[in-house]
């Protein structure tokens, strides 16, 4: 059969929405439109791509193949059709960004308002999320994360210097209940603990003695998904937290936190902005590129 692109990049589209209204939306055409053209490709290929509900949109395990296979090559076209229209003036449209709510000096503010400001055709469109997933597949442009969890094929460029990750807790704590010498004592302390998704299990505390990594067992009293109430629940006494270093300065700058521990935390590489190697980088791109290196 003759493939149709068209319908393929509007399969892609509802693939990376999963809603045929909001693919319509983009789309700027009507949700049955969309419908339409899905079932016209489902019966050219001969078999399903999607299941339909009254509230959702999922692939099936062809879809989920077939999208797998076109999505690399109808963002390169994107891409593509940006460098060419972007010839004419400076970059622009919608920069979609997943980005880990542990990335701190990225998601501070002030690199965001730089870019922003100088850059006023693009629209940023930032994600805060700490599940892994592929982020070509999902529809963004780039992902900020850890080093150590990006994929080897994808080009990473660091956004600031080392990281350090450190034991906190308040004064008031400290004076309560005493505080660990060593790392291994934690499981005997109550300890607040963070978690990147709902299912997922509560992130291991790592430590370096002799130059040696280890990771301690701790049972958490408290596990959570969101830093800021971290740090609040530290603040307020109710145990000991871990987690980046830049996330609670502020806390320890103003003396509502204490680290604890800083004997065994050592610094490791830090977050990095990634996208995949393709042959045409988005303007849009392009220009959060060259602005993070800037700024190092």
């Amino acid at each position: 059969m003759d493939a149709d692109f068209n319908a393929l990049a509007i399969f892609a589209l509802v693939a990376e929405e999963k809603n045929f209204r909001a693919a319509a939306d983009r789309l700027g055409v009507s949700r049955s439109a969309v419908s339409q053209t899905i079932a016209r490709l489902e019966g050219a290929l001969g078999i399903a791509l999607v299941q339909r509900t009254t509230r959702s949109v999922n692939l099936t395990e062809a879809g989920e193949r077939l999208y797998n296979e076109v999505a690399p090559a109808i963002a390169d076209m994107r891409a593509a059709v940006e460098v060419t229209v972007n010839l004419r003036g400076p970059p622009r449209g919608q920069l979609r960004l997943a980005v880990s709510s542990i990335a701190d000096r990225f998601l501070c503010g002030d690199m965001l308002a730089a870019f922003a400001e100088e850059n006023p055709e693009i629209q940023l469109d930032i994600t805060v999320t700490d599940e892994e997933f592929d982020i070509v597949a999902a529809g963004y442009d780039a992902g900020v994360r850890l080093g150590e969890v990006i994929e080897q094929d994808m080009i990473a460029v660091p956004i600031a210097g080392e990281e350090r990750q450190i034991a906190v807790c308040a004064p008031a704590f400290r004076d309560r209940f005493g505080i660990p010498a060593h790392p291994r004592e934690l499981p005997g302390f109550r300890c607040i603990g963070w978690r990147p998704a709902p299912k997922a299990a509560p992130y291991r505390w790592e430590f370096t003695e002799d130059g040696k990594d280890f990771s301690v067992a701790v049972s958490p009293e408290i596990t959570t998904n969101d830093m800021a109430l971290m740090i609040k629940l530290a603040i307020a006494g109710a145990g000991i937290s871990f987690g980046m270093q830049e996330s609670y300065r502020a806390a320890i700058e103003r003396g509502e936190l204490i680290p604890i521990l800083g004997d065994f935390c050592a610094g490791f590489p830090g977050f990095y902005l990634y996208y995949p190697s393709r042959r045409n980088v988005a303007p849009k791109l392009r220009a959060l590129v060259r602005h993070v290196q800037n700024l190092r």
